[in-house]
């Protein structure tokens, strides 16, 4: 049964899609299976790694409306190992649609839970708002993992976000835990970056991944190529970093799971 994760954060401009297209690829790269799932009706995240929006393309829209099963949604990208369900802008229609569909909140849980058995993990890149998309994509999810940028207002909106995962464990979704916060965009260059990133450390502590992602002109470039920066530049530090931080993710699951083995036995 593959893992789900949700790449949230309201604030824009933090790294998300980039996370979600690197990360992915990365995941892929050590021979895995990987589903990457457009939920930001923006889209970036399907031209970043390379599929054009063409007319009468199914989308994520179709299946969380119902109107196409999911498994005809996905396509294959040029990445080895990594499958695509891509967006458009369709996808604002559904924020509307939704408000009087039965079980709205649920609705790709169940579009998800019928494929994911065929990958290690899903991720779904969610859009910069808390709404019915992103809470369509946290109650999907096993665990979320927020990218925050480096910057002064980093931690402004956070707790928002975070209260939000709270209430729909409560409500919604019991089992969605904290993947944990990925500092991006960082320079180390700089005092404030550094001061951030200690701030940030301080406040979530454990839940920091120790991967950082820095800022970085190739990291930018590669989507406007429809290439994840693997393909564009495998040598570069932001290469390096999203290859790091995939192997930090998949040791975790390796601890937790054995966690759970001695704890089951």
């Amino acid at each position: 049964m593959g893992k789900v994760i949700a790449i949230a954060n309201q604030k824009g401009g933090v790294g998300k899609t980039t996370t979600a297209i690197n990360l992915a690829a990365s995941l892929a790269a050590n021979d895995l299976r990987v589903l990457l799932v457009d939920m930001d009706p923006q889209g970036n995240c399907t031209t970043g790694v390379g599929i054009a929006k063409v007319p009468g393309m199914k989308t994520s829209y179709d299946a969380l409306m119902g109107y196409a099963p999911i498994e005809s949604t996905v396509v294959t990208t040029e990445f080895d190992g990594l499958q695509m369900v891509p967006a458009d802008k369709n996808l604002v229609a559904a924020n509307l649609e939704l408000v009087e569909m039965e079980n709205r909140e649920f609705r790709l849980r169940q579009a998800i839970d019928t494929l994911r058995s065929q990958y290690h993990y899903v991720l779904i890149d969610c859009p910069p708002a808390l709404d019915l998309l992103t809470v369509n994509s946290l109650v999907a999810a096993d665990s979320v993992l927020v990218p925050i940028q480096c910057e002064f207002f980093a931690l402004e909106g956070i707790s928002q976000l975070i209260d939000t995962v709270e209430r729909l464990r409560d409500a919604l979704q019991p089992s969605l835990k904290l993947e944990g916060v990925l500092l991006t965009m960082f320079d180390d260059r700089t005092n404030l970056a550094r001061q951030v990133a200690n701030d940030l450390k301080d406040f979530f502590q454990d839940e920091v991944f120790q991967t950082v992602i820095p800022r970085s002109i190739r990291l930018a470039e590669a989507p406007s190529f429809g290439k994840p920066i693997l393909s564009y530049d495998v040598r570069s530090r932001g290469a390096e970093s999203y290859i790091k931080l995939a192997k930090e993710i998949m040791e975790k699951e390796v601890h937790q799971n054995e966690r759970k083995l001695g704890s089951a036995s």
